[in-house]
């Protein structure tokens, strides 16, 4: 609960996971008999920081996503997946203030064993053009 309060004092705000449905028969889904879903989760609060620019000349901008692990549980109970690593697994897209990101990596802190935040490596999506 500490840790929610800081990221809303903080300016916290939401982020959307776009992730994909669970589908009953893979063998199904693998050769496109069956169309794959998507949904939003919405978490919040979390809070973006943008990390310092790397040396290299047009690299991508790396941010930083802190994400509270009570309103990712409160997720990873309402899909019925086994863990948060899970959820973000099958995340294919966030979306915080109408820009999108990639997950590259995922770390959690913990505090007398129980996870009170959750830290997300990001990069920014880059839209192409035909």
């Amino acid at each position: 609960m500490l840790a929610d309060a800081l990221l809303r004092s903080v300016t916290g705000t939401s982020a959307l996971l776009r992730v994909t449905g669970a589908t009953t028969d893979s063998n199904m889904s693998e050769v496109g008999l069956v169309a794959t879903n998507f949904a939003e989760v919405m978490i919040s609060p979390v809070l973006m920081r943008k990390l310092r620019p790397s040396l290299y000349e047009g690299s991508e901008t790396k941010w930083e996503m802190l994400a509270s692990a009570t309103s990712v549980e409160q997720q990873v109970n309402a899909l019925d997946l086994p863990s948060a690593q899970s959820l973000f697994a099958m995340t294919l897209a966030v979306t915080v203030s109408e820009q999108q990101y990639l997950i590259e990596s995922v770390a959690s802190n913990e505090a007398f064993g129980q996870v009170y935040m959750y830290r997300l490596l990001l990069r920014e999506m880059q839209t192409q053009g035909l």
